[in-house]
């Protein structure tokens, strides 16, 4: 690293805010877990800034400060843009950060962070070309080629799930209306909510994607054709990923990683969809867990991995 501060790194989600000070070798210092104040963007930010200053007074001293969040800056603005924690939408967060810590701060994607820690010391580790996926409240995605984290000039690289589902049946269009405003995008199909609604809609009871997939375990016929119809999306919209960006890896993160089906069941259906006589990508778990978003975060300030 570039020096030997502690690097702290802030996941901030929907439900929780965590936060992580690793050390310069990539150890952790210290960990913290708070929940997210829902829609008050005052009380988030300093619930943010308080989350900074506890870990720093676990570990005796000042860091850097990254934070891992639901969508994206804009190049525009510089306000945030596109996160499903919608009151974070067309507010200065990195500012109103900077101004609350008295220092810089550096935000990206959360599911950019996650990449970053999956490709630089995760599942990933030695692969080139590596695409983080999460698959959680919401669909996302990151890029990393040869240990650095890819940043484009309209700061939505890897954000795959506001695709359109690709070859949709009959059954599938027009799609569940999405909170971007469009219908028929990737998340509405693939997200933890998404999942949990298709069995729903298909009759099954109105129940949390980690009961479908109990059910399922248990023998009901009816999760089961669930978790088919999710891998079999999963399958149509990483063969997408895969014809345009062509990874040694694509990493799975967020709730639905631990869903062990996935791992033999879309690199097994993928295949009819990739515009190529093989498929040598790997489909992986991550190392991290629930740990990768805020383990990149801390890596924003790493310059030979974040630029």
């Amino acid at each position: 690293m570039a020096d030997r501060k502690p690097r702290i790194g802030i996941d901030l989600g929907g439900t929780k805010i965590e936060g992580i000070a690793l050390d310069a070798a990539g150890a952790t210092l210290a960990r913290l877990r708070i929940a997210t104040p829902r829609n008050d963007y005052e009380a988030t930010v300093e619930a943010v800034a308080a989350t900074v200053e506890s870990l720093e007074s676990r570990i005796g001293g000042q860091g850097t400060v990254g934070i891992g969040t639901p969508g994206s800056v804009s190049r525009a603005t510089g306000r945030m843009k596109n996160a499903n924690s919608v009151w974070l939408n067309g507010r200065s967060l990195g500012a109103d950060l900077k101004r609350r810590l008295g220092r810089s701060v550096r935000l990206a994607n959360d599911a950019d962070c996650f990449a970053l820690a999956e490709a630089v010391d995760g599942a990933a580790v030695g692969r080139r070309i590596v695409f983080g996926v999460i698959l959680g409240t919401g669909v996302g995605g990151g890029i990393v080629v040869d240990g650095t984290l890819l940043a484009g000039p309209d700061g939505v690289t890897g954000e795959w799930g506001h695709n359109p589902l690709p070859s949709p049946g009959d059954d599938e269009r027009p799609g569940p209306r999405c909170y971007c405003g469009r219908r028929g995008c990737l998340e509405t199909f693939l997200s933890g909510p998404g999942l949990a609604e298709d069995h729903r809609r298909a009759g099954g009871e109105a129940i949390s994607p980690e009961a479908v997939s109990a059910l399922a375990k248990a023998g009901d016929t009816q999760a089961r054709k669930t978790l088919d119809r999710h891998a079999e999306r999963l399958a149509r919209g990483l063969a997408l990923v895969i014809n345009i960006l062509d990874p040694d890896a694509i990493v799975l993160g967020g709730g639905l990683s631990e869903m062990a089906h996935l791992y033999e069941e879309v690199p097994r259906r993928w295949g009819s969809f990739v515009f190529s006589d093989r498929v040598d990508t790997e489909l992986l778990p991550p190392v991290h867990g629930a740990a990768g978003g805020v383990r990149g975060a801390a890596r924003l300030w790493d310059e030979r991995l974040s630029r």
